[in-house]
């Protein structure tokens, strides 16, 4: 028993959803589209479940949030896909992929042939167990990955009104998820074993920001240890959480937030992985030329670094996907993924987003003490990262824009003493092109012959900019 589709997008997660409403756009035909995933429900926007869907009024349940309304795109219920006859395959593992004859085995036995495979995998929640932890399967222990993980966390809130909530992690899941807890008037306690929270992201001096602010909402912290083992009671349940350092921590429920891994495991063997995922190139075109591959599983090039990286953040997985079912349908006109890499949150009434890359001398700006900060991330003379918390969409897009520019920087204090207004004049009046050389992976920009002399006009412009954006910003208050 078998089917058979021109094109086949293996994974209903965002990258999927995104993908498919792509192809329509690019004329596919009814009947040569097909997506299979695990889930039961069509392809929907996964940063709402450690958000809206956890909040204690107005939560947002589906059809809300499937997919694309992330991106103000239209809303693609199972009705839609019915209409543009896309098959879904839905609550459908596939235990075996051959690649040589581009054939997909089905746990209930069913083969699913293609001509042109696009994989959006995504990622599995890493879970305690891989670390010689056990207690994974408590009935109030939790992660967060699908609609099913968020289910169970707002079941287990339900449970225990007012009790204690022990997150087990301080990167993105952590830090929402313990927002969305307190909102919920749960007692937040977050363990890990880094100095600060967002380790991989950000500065110790960022870090320090959000966490007094956490800590004004209730949260306690606690840094430096890990979870050695859970006290379970004869009902299943956790009630304690014991820590490396010797601390017992009483439980309602345990959130645990740490980290992720890629789903390649259909593939070893069979295409080229690299950085934990499956390696591609610029039209997103794996090792096999009849698979794509997208979103977190995805290690494409970066222009911008003249490297390859594996991101995991719901806009390189939107993004990604419309770039590879463009590459597939319309390959002569389709160029490199040109991709600025970009992450952002929302916490409580925070809002941050950073472009680029945290590498090289950082530089800070804006007032820590308030609701409006920032950073540059600088390196070999060049500016390569931009962060902003509490921006307008016209300062969020300047740092973008800045960022894509790399600028050229000869005195971090200018900088710094400019902060917002560098990005603000920079974005308006780009600089002059730099020379270009051309490598294996694309463009790299040299220092301009003028440099100094660039720079210097930049510099007079972002500080009668600068002056001006803070006056206005006085008049504002006053």
């Amino acid at each position: 028993m078998g089917r058979a589709f021109a094109y086949v997008i293996l994974g209903g997660g965002v990258a999927a959803g995104y993908a498919a409403l792509e192809f329509t756009k690019r004329g596919v035909s009814q009947g040569e589209l097909c997506i299979i995933s695990e889930e039961a429900v069509a392809p929907y926007e996964r940063p709402a479940l450690s958000k809206g869907f956890l909040l204690p009024e107005a939560r947002a349940r589906l059809p809300s949030f499937h997919t694309c309304v992330g991106d103000n795109e239209e809303r693609l219920t199972p009705k839609w896909y019915k209409e543009h006859g896309i098959e879904l395959v839905l609550g459908t593992r596939v235990k075996s992929a051959d690649v040589r004859r581009k054939t997909l085995l089905t746990t209930t036995g069913e083969t699913i042939s293609y001509k042109i495979l696009l994989v959006a995998t995504g990622a599995r929640a890493l879970k305690l167990e891989e670390f010689g932890v056990t207690g994974s399967d408590a009935e109030n222990v939790c992660y967060l990955r699908d609609l099913a993980d968020a289910n169970r966390i707002f079941d287990a809130m339900q449970s225990c009104p007012g009790g204690n909530a022990i997150v087990i992690g301080g990167g993105y899941i952590g830090m929402e998820c313990a927002a969305s807890l307190v909102i919920n008037k749960i007692n937040v306690t977050m363990v890990f074993p880094e100095a600060h929270c967002m380790a991989r992201l950000f500065t110790p001096k960022i870090a320090s920001y959000y966490e007094d602010y956490y800590k004004s909402k209730g949260v306690t912290f606690i840094k430096g240890t890990v979870l050695s083992s859970f006290d379970i009671d004869s009902d299943g349940k956790v009630t304690a959480v014991n820590l490396r350092d010797g601390s017992l921590l009483p439980a309602d429920m345990v959130v645990v937030g740490i980290g992720i891994r890629p789903n390649t495991g259909l593939f070893e063997g069979q295409l080229t992985l690299e950085k934990g995922g499956i390696k591609v190139n610029g039209k997103l075109q794996s090792s096999n030329s009849s698979i794509y591959a997208i979103g977190d599983v995805a290690a494409f090039p970066v222009k911008l670094f003249g490297e390859s990286r594996r991101l995991e953040h719901v806009d390189s997985a939107r993004r990604s996907a419309r770039h590879a079912v463009a590459a597939i349908m319309e390959p002569e006109k389709t160029g490199e993924f040109d991709y600025l890499p970009f992450f952002y949150s929302r916490v409580f009434t925070m809002s941050w987003q950073f472009y680029g890359d945290n590498v090289g001398e950082v530089v800070h700006y804006g007032d820590f003490s308030g609701n409006t900060i920032g950073a540059y991330w600088v390196s070999k003379g060049y500016l390569v990262g931009s962060f902003l918390e509490g921006g307008t969409k016209e300062e969020y897009e300047a740092i973008a824009k800045t960022t894509r520019l790399k600028p050229a920087i000869e005195d971090l204090g200018e900088l710094e003493r400019q902060g917002l207004g560098f990005a603000l004049t920079v974005s308006q009046k780009p600089l002059p092109s730099p020379p270009v050389e051309v490598n294996g992976f694309g463009l790299v920009l040299e220092r301009p012959i003028y440099a100094l002399h660039a720079t210097a006009g930049v510099i007079v412009a972002a500080s009668i900019a600068a002056f001006a954006y803070w006056y206005g910003r006085r008049r504002r208050r006053w």
